[in-house]
């Protein structure tokens, strides 16, 4: 049965509007030829030269449209926000959600049959997929890919995870000035996101696992030619795509979901692709449980050996046979029927993967570690629930009650970690308020509070820390996160104090303030909130509307309801 084409609606009509219309594509210089009765496809470009991850996306969106041409389709870009990591402040979480809503109204509002989603950047690839997964209109994903490894004196340099240690090291008086300033020109030495499984390599991945990316296209060095390779035949897939019929409500189903998360063990990735998960759920009317999450964690291992739960980098996962032959050897684990962008199942796509490096990625039977890379905990101090990446921590950290140091926020946190009268030892909890999702706003990945600078000259590496905040997908630590629900809304974070007793029970799933729940309810009923800071623009509506962590922090009323389909635009004068 032939498609009918959603562009028709637009070019078709012998009347003054779809005058209008075609006269506006001829008005660019292309013939109706170029046009008529052919699929039209948007390259939804995430390009932006403030956002350096991104700034090779125009040659990879040219190298899309010889494929879209290829195949009888008609290429349109178009550019949305960008979300970049190192330049937007407070965070690129603020504007996510901004971003899927500037994705799905473009593809709404205009004459697109089929978009290719060109992301890189950690928010990016989320806000996208929730745009699309809104829309649902055919759409296929590819990423910029990750940078080269980065060298300094014959040192490799893993994104955000070396910088952490160097950076301790230059506070704690052991780097100096000259090799500070010589770092900062070896650190990133291509375009490309983050090449260690931060979140950028970990959303990237798990778009392909997803089955919304082509097999092997996660993680392509972005200066490879196989870069643009892969750009060009996504842009003859999504022309197919359009042909089929094959909307993203159609692979992104509950069983893609439960992939997406064993993935995400198996790469000891990002803890924030936790949220970004259960936000494209929540776009589909599915219920992604922190629980899940957790329930998965202690049945699938961690094989995948790149920084910060490892060793390598995102070059030498890519060498190893990336994403498929990581798949490859999850099969027993997986939904192998689950269908994908090529048409085919997830299991007919990966049947010929295989593994180059198993230092890299290693065999299900002798992984990295077998007890999962992810907890939940849930207590007193998170009613519901904290993130922690199990694979990243001490094991020493993991069993730990110590007294809370207390920071009322990230300022006074900048202004007092540094202090050496800072009353503070190795056994301390550190803890930060207010930095959740209003807290800020937006939630900033301030989580891996640094260690106090007293402390890092005597040698201490890792203490445990707690807090509402996120952080890096780079980071590492025994870190407690995304502690839900926030203090600033009166989540019990609130009403820690310093010299609380904090007891942290990961095997036990426990994060737990030891005083009385009387005394608890008491210092919460006595809680003075902050004044509103923003009375006015997005800051307005993202107070007034963002969910909680635990809910993925997307807009109340922008998950799907029940039975509800996109609505169309009206097609008549402008």
């Amino acid at each position: 049965m032939e498609v009918k084409l959603r562009s028709a609606k637009w070019f078709e009509p012998d009347d003054d509007t779809g005058f209008q219309h075609r006269a506006a594509l001829r008005s660019e210089g292309f013939t109706p030829e170029a046009f008529a009765g052919r699929p039209v496809i948007g390259i939804c470009n995430s390009w932006s030269e403030l956002n350096n991850c991104n700034v090779h996306l125009r040659s990879v969106a040219d190298a899309v449209k010889r494929g879209v041409w290829s195949a009888g389709g008609f290429p349109l870009e178009f550019m949305t926000i960008s979300l970049g990591e190192e330049l937007m402040m407070p965070t690129t979480m603020l504007y996510r959600n901004l971003m899927a809503m500037d994705v799905e109204e473009m593809i709404r509002s205009n004459p697109l049959d089929g978009v290719v989603l060109l992301c890189g950047c950690d928010k990016t690839t989320p806000a996208q997929l929730m745009g699309a997964a809104s829309m649902d209109v055919p759409a296929i994903m590819l990423s910029g890919g990750p940078m080269l490894r980065g060298m300094w004196r014959n040192r490799e340099l893993g994104s955000g995870t070396d910088l952490w240690k160097y950076w301790d090291e230059r506070r704690a008086g052991r780097l100096g000035e000259r090799e500070w300033r010589e770092l900062e020109g070896c650190y990133s030495r291509s375009a490309g996101h983050c090449n260690t499984m931060g979140t950028a390599s970990t959303m990237t991945s798990l778009a392909e696992a997803l089955g919304m990316m082509l097999p092997g296209a996660a993680s392509i060095p972005a200066p490879d030619s196989r870069r643009l390779a892969a750009a060009e035949s996504s842009g003859r897939r999504i022309v197919e795509m359009v042909r089929e019929d094959l909307r993203p409500s159609r692979i992104l189903t509950p069983e893609a979901f439960e992939n997406a998360i064993r993935v995400l063990l198996a790469l000891g990735g990002s803890t924030n692709a936790v949220i970004h998960l259960v936000a494209v759920a929540g776009r589909l009317g599915i219920s992604l449980s922190l629980k899940k999450f957790d329930e998965l964690s202690r049945q699938v291992p961690l094989i995948v050996n790149v920084q910060p739960s490892g060793q390598y980098l995102m070059e030498d996962f890519f060498y190893a046979g990336g994403v498929p032959a990581v798949l490859k050897e999850l099969l027993p684990l997986l939904h192998a029927d689950a269908l994908t962008v090529t048409g085919k199942t997830l299991g007919e796509n990966v049947k010929s993967a295989n593994c180059y490096n198993q230092d890299v990625i290693c065999p299900l039977d002798r992984p990295l570690r077998a007890d999962g890379a992810l907890a939940v905990l849930y207590g007193n101090l998170a009613p519901c629930g904290a993130v922690m990446k199990t694979a990243a921590a001490t094991p020493q950290l993991l069993q730990h009650a110590g007294r809370a140091v207390v920071f009322e926020g990230y300022e006074e946190m900048l202004a007092r970690v540094g202090d050496p009268s800072l009353e503070v030892d190795a056994s301390s909890v550190l803890v930060l308020k207010n930095a959740g999702p209003v807290g800020v706003p937006g939630m900033p990945e301030w989580g891996m509070i640094p260690i106090p600078a007293k402390l890092l000259k005597h040698g201490v590496e890792d203490m445990v820390r707690i807090s509402d905040a996120r952080m890096s997908g780079t980071s590492y630590g025994t870190v407690a996160l995304h502690i839900s629900p926030e203090a600033a809304v009166g989540g019990p974070l609130a009403a820690v104090r310093t010299g609380d007793l904090i007891r942290l029970d990961v095997e036990r799933r426990s994060l737990e303030l030891m005083i009385p729940e009387e005394e608890l309810n008491r210092r919460l009923a006595n809680r003075r909130p902050a004044p509103r800071r923003f009375r006015r623009g997005y800051y307005t509506i993202f107070l007034d509307h963002v969910l909680q962590a635990h809910e993925g922090c997307d807009f109340d009323f922008l998950r799907a309801q029940p039975g509800e389909k996109p609505y169309e635009p009206q097609i008549g004068r402008s």
